[in-house]
């Protein structure tokens, strides 16, 4: 078992994000590419004591990009949105 700071590499704060965070009570995460949805449960669960009631995962296609003659792509990466049951809220995400 994987511990929660290797699973959950940040958390992502977007415009999106707070939207959703808002409306639905959603968090975003940037994860382990490798961690599957119950790990990702587990670790925030564990990392914020909070309850998960779903996670939605997304893989993130790198974009490719040149410079100059250069074509390069970026790093494909793995997107968690982790909902929580009702009332319950993380810390981190509410600013100071």
């Amino acid at each position: 078992m994987k511990y929660a700071h290797e699973i959950l590499l940040r958390p992502i704060v977007t415009e999106k994000s707070m939207i959703a965070r808002e409306a639905a009570n959603q968090f975003a995460f940037k994860v382990n590419p490798d961690a599957s949805k119950l790990d990702i449960a587990n670790a925030v669960e564990k990392a914020f004591e909070v309850k998960v009631v779903s996670v939605r995962t997304v893989n993130v296609m790198g974009k490719k990009k040149r410079r100059g003659r250069v074509i390069g792509k970026r790093a494909d990466w793995k997107k968690a949105i982790v909902r929580l049951a009702e009332g319950q809220t993380i810390k981190y995400f509410e600013g100071a």
